[in-house]
């Protein structure tokens, strides 16, 4: 069993800033590929990044590429997406999630609210 919690959220302008950290528990972090999902108020959930084991292969929705950047660090157990020029667009709670197995993952993180004013 794995436990993700995601930390960084917070209000910001647009413009600005904000680094998202998703922690793991357990000892197969290193084993599972992970990705941030993000949903806006009153829409579905969208993928924004995903990155492979050994964080080599990363993919991002059209949206967010070229002013997000998602990283892991495999000692720390940690997961980052470094969010920068947002904009209110970008509104929306974040998820972080591991294991993809089936075309879905199988851990959770509980989110993080990430709100760009205008």
């Amino acid at each position: 069993q794995v436990q993700l919690v995601e930390s960084g959220g917070g209000l910001v302008q647009a413009g600005g800033s904000l680094r998202l950290s998703c922690t793991a528990s357990g000892r197969t972090f290193s084993l599972y590929a992970m990705a941030w999902f993000r949903q806006p108020p009153g829409k579905e959930r969208e993928s924004v990044a995903t990155i492979n084991i050994s964080g080599s292969s990363t993919y991002y929705a059209d949206s967010v590429k070229g002013r997000f950047s998602i990283s892991r660090d495999n000692a720390k157990k940690t997961m980052y997406l470094q969010m920068d020029t947002l904009k209110p667009e970008d509104t929306a709670v974040y998820y972080c999630a591991a294991n993809k197995v089936g075309g879905m993952y199988s851990y959770w993180g509980q989110g993080t609210q990430v709100t760009v004013s205008s």
